[in-house]
């Protein structure tokens, strides 16, 4: 889970990165945190995703995450 911390501070280095710029150990933490959030998107969105379903031309509906997600159909 990404915190408001966290992206604080991928802010603030990003900043820096800009002006003076970063050490190896700024960059490495830089780094670190752009992956978590990345991760922390990629989850979000695919829970929206599989969150999501279509009523079809004949009325019935498709749960698009049980169709195509990772979600056990029941």
């Amino acid at each position: 889970m990404i915190t408001q911390e966290m992206i604080d501070r991928i802010n603030e280095l990003y900043h820096k990165s800009q002006g003076v710029g970063l050490d190896e150990k700024e960059k490495e933490e830089q780094k670190m945190l752009r992956k978590a959030y990345i991760e922390a998107i990629r989850t979000n969105m695919r829970a929206n995703l599989n969150n999501i379903s279509i009523q079809e031309a004949d009325g019935s509906i498709t749960d698009l995450g049980k169709k195509y997600g990772n979600i056990p159909q029941v």
